[in-house]
């Protein structure tokens, strides 16, 4: 068990520990090394090889073991990106050891999981953060303030689309991909029913049907090319939601698809519809089709598109100020339940109530800007 070490200052740039030297490590490590706001001391992995070649990619001076960033005094924020499975585990330990945590997605696996993470935080008084953070992003942002001004009416309806061919074909080790707790539903899901959640208020019900193709699929590159495993999860998802305030959305989830078309967020309101980019993205095309048009307006996105990290900043920000940050871990817990519902509806064959509720985080200020200091180094 961690012994508890708080950092010592309460002022200053917020110092911050990566746990996971995988691929989505440099994504993040890219933004947070250049965040003047915060200090990176440490990259950590159960393989500590791994977390050594990646701190000394970007300059880190210390690397180890899990230990080595929970143990850390200057170390505020651990930003867990080990592999879902550990999310919980991982997020746990840093609670215990007095750290802020930051975690990709998904939240957790299952419901009791997430609640008694989200429990432990609340009692020992710190902050859970969870991806994506994409909707933090100038695409998303720009098209939640043309919806909040009034521009489409009163919102109404949703539309989402990803449909993609399954990733086998071109993953060297797609497995996980289609194991419980994946599936074109909870890998994807996250991004896309976040954005339903910041425009609509919780989700309160869920009707869905699932099927799959395939019981067996097939590696289609790399060394192991050829190989087959089996397929635990629906590979077609498509689900209805009702939220709080009555508005109602279609999404479909599906590795089946031969035609790519992925990214479709449409939101219509009483005045118009508006198209969203592409939620897996912090950019893109904001479209307007107002009543009585005969082609889509694009309207420019503005503000920040950094990318991976913003929702860190953007917690480390706000810890600092003492204001909630954004990219909740109640949002988070809000978006799995949804998708757990989801996944009893299409086994069920009934509607299926969300239980837990999730506010709509505050809106960015479009002049919020990543790379300029706001908070002064640590004296």
């Amino acid at each position: 068990m961690s012994t508890v070490h708080t950092p010592a200052s309460g002022r200053g740039t917020v110092g911050v520990a990566v746990i996971g030297a995988g691929n989505i490590s440099k994504n993040y490590l890219d933004n947070l090394t250049a965040f003047p706001d915060l200090k990176v001391h440490v990259v950590a992995d159960l393989f500590e090889d791994a977390a050594a070649a990646r701190a000394r990619e970007y300059g880190i001076r210390e690397s180890g073991g899990v230990e080595a960033a929970l143990n850390h005094p200057d170390v505020e924020i651990i930003v867990n990106l080990t592999i879902p499975a550990a999310h919980v585990e991982v997020a746990s330990a840093a609670v215990k050891a007095g750290k802020h945590v930051w975690s990709e997605k998904p939240f957790s696996l299952d419901r009791e999981s997430g609640l008694s993470l989200l429990k432990a935080a609340d009692v020992a008084g710190l902050r859970l953060g969870c991806a994506p953070d994409t909707f933090l992003g100038a695409g998303l942002q720009t098209a939640r303030r043309i919806i909040e001004r009034g521009d489409i009416g009163t919102p109404l309806t949703a539309m989402t689309t990803f449909q993609v061919p399954g990733p086998e074909s071109w993953h060297p080790n797609p497995a996980f991909l289609f194991q419980h707790g994946a599936g074109p539903l909870f890998d994807m899901g996250p991004y896309y029913l976040t954005t339903l959640v910041q425009t609509f208020g919780s989700v309160r019900k869920v009707a869905a049907v699932g099927s799959k193709a395939k019981e067996v699929r097939v590696i289609g590159s790399g060394p192991r090319a050829g190989e087959e495993f089996a397929v635990e999860v629906p590979t077609h998802v498509s689900a209805m939601a009702q939220f709080e305030g009555g508005q109602t959305s279609h999404s479909l989830f599906s590795f089946e698809s031969p035609q790519p078309r992925a990214g479709v967020v449409e939101i219509t309101g009483t005045e118009a519809t508006i198209s969203l980019p592409d939620p897996n993205n912090f950019d893109g095309v904001v479209r307007l089709w107002r009543a009585g048009d005969e082609d889509w307006t694009v309207v420019p996105a503005t503000g920040p598109a950094n990318g991976r990290g913003m929702g860190v900043l953007d917690m480390a920000r706000s810890i600092r100020a003492g204001i909630p940050h954004r990219a909740t871990g109640n949002l988070a817990y809000h978006v799995l339940d949804t998708m757990v519902s989801i996944s009893e509806s299409i086994d069920s064959g009934a509607f299926a109530d969300v239980e837990s509720s999730a506010p709509v985080s505050a809106a960015l200020p479009e002049d919020w800007d990543p790379t300029a200091p706001t908070l002064g180094a640590c004296p």
